[in-house]
């Protein structure tokens, strides 16, 4: 069962059933859950034919929590196998969760992929890995995940994070905060709007990191038609080169973030759906096993069509080289 105060939506069993055998025939046609133009052809038929119950349930964020947690389709410990040693691993390991949240994530919206990240595949392992415990990415264990804007470096972020849970014996929990719920003065909500700093590609985007562009300053928070708006990432971001003023704010943003923060446990079988623009999320230490029973979740990245929660200069961003890649292109 999830902990905090997350907001919860269900599934009843009939559409828990419409989802899985949707899932199954897919994955009996592919094959696998690696990204392909047919798969993600069934993929966009079947999520069409999702029924009502299914598309309620995954409606945008509406409270200012900016997240909700879906119990969507049952996970079978034994069956899945044991937890990955690493992403490069997984391979098709429990392929028809995959395929169940790459449904999921159509109704939702348009999912992502990088041409840069776990061989383009539309949803990710993650899964802690050995010598990479204390990262800033999804790999480590040992040391606290910064709260952040997933791919904040790149101006085609998702709109949407899904996290779904295969594995949590240890209840690790991911934490979040959302920026509808931070109170901070007009003067740091003034000094934060300037595009006074960049935000670089984080580790798990090595090409990026070595793009050879001048990375651009960017707004850590602005007002968009929805409301205030952020994109953060501070373990990735040279604040040394901010002005004190800045360094000053971005501090106060950050120790109110972390009094908002809540933790979200996922039992298996859950999905954390995160607004991307309103919520920063990251994830407790814990000490890895590599022994097969680690905590395994799989991550997928969604872009909401037409939505208008970014500021127009991000359209001149180089993103670092990477390209965004959309499962179901207009």
């Amino acid at each position: 069962m999830s902990t905090g105060s997350a907001p919860v939506r269900l599934l009843d069993d009939a559409s828990l059933t419409e989802l899985r055998r949707a899932a199954e025939e897919i994955l009996a046609a592919a094959g696998t859950s690696a990204t392909s133009p047919e798969l993600l052809a069934a993929v966009a038929r079947s999520a069409a034919a999702l029924g009502a119950p299914i598309r309620h349930a995954c409606r945008p964020v509406d409270t200012d929590d900016g997240l909700f947690v879906l119990r969507a389709l049952a996970v079978d410990d034994t069956g899945i196998g044991p937890t990955p040693g690493s992403w490069a691993t997984a391979g098709d390991r429990a392929a028809v969760h995959d395929i169940a949240l790459l449904l999921l994530a159509t109704v939702m919206g348009n999912p992502l992929a990088w041409e840069g990240q776990q061989d383009g595949r539309f949803v990710h392992n993650i899964v802690p890995s050995s010598g990479h415990e204390q990262a800033q990415t999804g790999a480590s264990s040992s040391v606290l995940l910064s709260p952040h804007t997933e791919d904040a470096f790149h101006p085609g972020r998702a709109h949407l994070l899904m996290l779904g849970c295969m594995r949590n014996h240890d209840a690790i929990a991911t934490t979040a905060a959302s920026i509808r719920k931070v109170r901070l003065g007009d003067e740091d909500l003034a000094v934060l709007a300037r595009p006074e700093v960049p935000i670089l590609p984080d580790d798990a985007y090595a090409e990026a990191r070595g793009f050879d562009g001048r990375p651009p300053n960017v707004p850590t928070l602005w007002e968009s038609e929805d409301g205030r708006t952020l994109r953060f990432d501070p373990a990735y971001t040279p604040l040394d080169e901010a002005t004190p003023e800045y360094r000053a704010a971005y501090r106060r943003l950050s120790e109110q973030l972390a009094a908002v923060s809540t933790a979200v446990s996922l039992a298996p079988g859950e999905v954390l759906v995160v607004d991307n623009d309103l919520v920063v999320h990251g994830r407790v230490p814990f000490r890895a096993r590599y022994d097969g029973t680690d905590r395994w979740l799989k991550r997928a990245s969604v872009r909401v069509p037409g939505r208008r929660t970014r500021p127009p200069a991000e359209a001149t961003e180089h993103g670092y080289g990477q390209a965004a890649i959309e499962a179901h292109a207009a």
